[in-house]
Parts: C-alpha cells; structure tokens; sequence
C-alpha cells in the first residue's frame, strides 16, 4: 500500500474522534482483530496517545481499502502503565483473546524484553519499536522492528559528531536500561572505528531521575567537545537538557530519536535548541514521510515524530502481509512480512532481513528553535 493522499479519506479525522464505545460497536461481528500494548497512564502517555494516532491512521486507511482478506480490521489497546509488569500483564490479556492475529508491542527496548519470553510462548508476530539491537538476535522469531536498530544509530551519530561536526572528543550519557545501555556501547563501539577520538565521559543515569546535576558536573569536568546521548523517557531528557544550559555545557550535542519528539521538545524547549539528532522519522526526508506527516497534522494537531509513525507502518506492512499470505496463520503471515521490499513507508523504505530488521539508516536533523529541520539520510552497512 503506498501512502499518499488519496488513501484517506475526509472522514478519517471524524473516524478517529469517535467515541472508543462507538468505535467498538462498528467493529463488532466477523474482523480482524490486532492487539496493542500501549501507554495510557504513567510518564509516557502522551506519547502513548501519538502511537495509538499513527495506528488507527493506518487502520482507517487499510479498513477504507476493503480491510483484511474481505474482513475490517479492530484494533484492541491495552494499557501499558509504561511500566515492565504493566506491559505484561497488557500483553497477558491480549494474548487470552485467541481471535488476535498479531500485536503492536511497545517502543522501549526494556519493555519488550519484559514481554519477550511470552511473546515465543504464544507464537504470534509482534511488531515493535524498541531498539536495542539484541532485541532481534536473541532467537525470537515472532519479533519484528519497525524501527532502525541502534547498531546504526551509535554509527550514525559517531559519524556525524567526528566527521561531519569535527569533534573527538566525546562525553556520553546514556540510561541504564536495556535501551540506553546498548545505545551508548553501540555509539562507544562506532567512536572506536574512527581514528582521533576518545570517550571521555561514559556516564548512566537511572530512568525518571529528577536531578541531573552530578551528571552534568561529570560532563563539564571530563573535557568532552562534543555529547551523544541515549535518553529512554521524554520527561528525563527534558530535566537534563535544561539543567544542561543551566550549568553552562553549551558543547554540540547530538542525540538519540527521543531528543527530537515532540513531548521531549514541549518540555525542554529552549534549551534543545540547536541540538542534533538522529531520528527515524523526518517529515521532510522522503515523500511517504510528508504525506504521513500532512495527514497526521489533520487529526492531532500537533508535529508528527516517531511514537506514531512507526506504528503507522507497523499495521499498514501487517495488514499487506496478511493479505500476501492470505490467511491469518502465524507462519504464513511471519514470511509474508520478511519477504517486504522497497516498501515506502512514513519511517523509511522498509526492506526486512532475516532477523526482522526492517529499516537500516537514520535522518540526521537540527532543532532550529524549535522546528526539526532534515539535514540528511545515513544508510548504514552495520
């Protein structure tokens, strides 16, 4: 399915503000149903609410096209709490509804990992945004990423910073979750590739902290030129980069796709001015990504980033998939999705590997006061 303007409608915005008992009384009778674990309640349910957009977007499109083998597709959410044991007992009950075909998981990297011994158990596929790299190497094959992994995002970053920006010598925060940790080992790995530099600073930091100021003490004492960072939730990576200013690191700074979200840029505001980052989604980096971006705007009324643009391709590839397949049997459905190619999606073109990898580069962008303006797109060999 390629996305453009013509595949919604003037009632999409009108479909999506419905009334969920609505909703769920059009979707009653003989449909598909997709399963989703998503944050309602806890620090990420803004977020939660942007991913839950770009998935109903797609839905609407996918049911107005004729829907899944000649059935309407429904879409049952589950409350994560953006907590591991919310997510699990979110998937828990999802997975006791054995009419659901496939899930939507979560956008962490830890929270998958809290799912993922019950994700082999029940032997359906589940698409994820999470990007710790193991994540898809750990002999799981129900797992697939709609996200470009962090192997390519630590090359991306080192590349841009050392090369590109002509710093070496680099101070690196990152959280101690699965997440983080694997972000900032991805970025002190691709640092090591690239004669002249040095990590002076490896600094963790634990999620929902409220003060940040030894961590930019630690940064202002180590010397570094240059900062990456790996910031798993928006409202800590809004504390620190304030903090930042506040103490006078004013060092160039590039950092993972939370940097440019936009609840991360609501909360920080000026002080993520003029930051880099790499982001998956770029509204202006493909014409798949402006037409999301336009239609997204429509109904949310607010920049679109990628809480909901991934989940926008995660059911508009599941449903072609099942579709290809032309059943609702796991297996078949699981090598229709690996068998996608050059399919142009809001995050990117999507061409799966083995692993369920399905995008391999990252957009570098600016925070011009404000605004993420698209520099340009990094395909990686990582």
């Amino acid at each position: 399915m390629t996305l453009n303007r013509r595949t919604f409608s003037k009632g999409l915005a009108a479909g999506l503000a419905l009334p969920a008992a609505l909703r769920g009384a059009r979707a009653e009778g003989a449909t598909i149903k997709i399963g989703m674990c998503s944050p309602v309640t806890g620090p990420a349910a803004e977020s939660g609410r942007y991913a839950q957009i770009g998935a109903r977007l797609a839905l609407d499109a996918v049911n107005k096209a004729g829907g899944v083998l000649g059935k309407q597709v429904e879409l049952i959410v589950e409350d994560d709490q953006t907590t591991n044991p919310g997510i699990v007992l979110a998937f828990s009950k999802l997975t006791s509804q054995s009419d659901i075909v496939a899930f939507i998981g979560s956008i962490r990297s830890t929270q998958t990992h809290a799912i993922a011994p019950d994700v082999l158990k029940v032997g359906k596929p589940v698409m994820i945004g999470g990007t710790d790299p193991t994540l898809t190497h750990m002999g799981n094959p129900w797992i697939f990423r709609f996200r470009p992994n962090d192997s390519y995002s630590g090359s991306v970053i080192a590349e841009f910073g050392s090369r590109t920006l002509g710093k070496k010598k680099w101070a690196i925060v990152h959280s101690t979750d699965a997440f983080g940790t694997a972000g900032g080992k991805a970025l002190t790995t691709a640092l090591g590739k690239i004669d002249g530099t040095s990590v002076a600073l490896d600094q963790g930091y634990a999620n929902q902290s409220q003060d940040f100021t030894p961590v930019v003490l630690a940064i202002k004492q180590s010397g570094a030129d240059i900062l990456g960072s790996y910031f798993t939730f928006e409202n800590d990576l809004g504390v620190f980069a304030r903090q930042l200013r506040q103490l006078g690191v004013n060092i160039p700074y590039v950092g993972s796709p939370s940097i440019v979200n936009v609840t991360a840029l609501k909360l920080a505001g000026p002080a993520l001015y003029g930051t880099y980052g790499v982001a998956d989604y770029a509204e202006d980096s493909s014409p798949a990504s402006k037409a999301f971006g336009k239609l997204y705007r429509d109904v949310a009324k607010v920049a679109p980033d990628n809480q909901s643009s991934w989940t926008f391709d995660a059911i508009t590839v599941l449903c072609m998939a099942i579709n290809k397949a032309g059943k609702t049997e796991p297996g078949a459905i699981r090598e229709a999705i690996l068998a996608v190619k050059k399919h142009a999606g809001a995050e990117g073109e999507y061409n799966f590997d083995a692993n369920g990898d399905g995008l391999h580069g990252y957009n570098i962008v600016r925070n011009e006061k404000g605004t993420i303006v698209f520099d340009k797109h990094i395909e990686s060999a990582s």
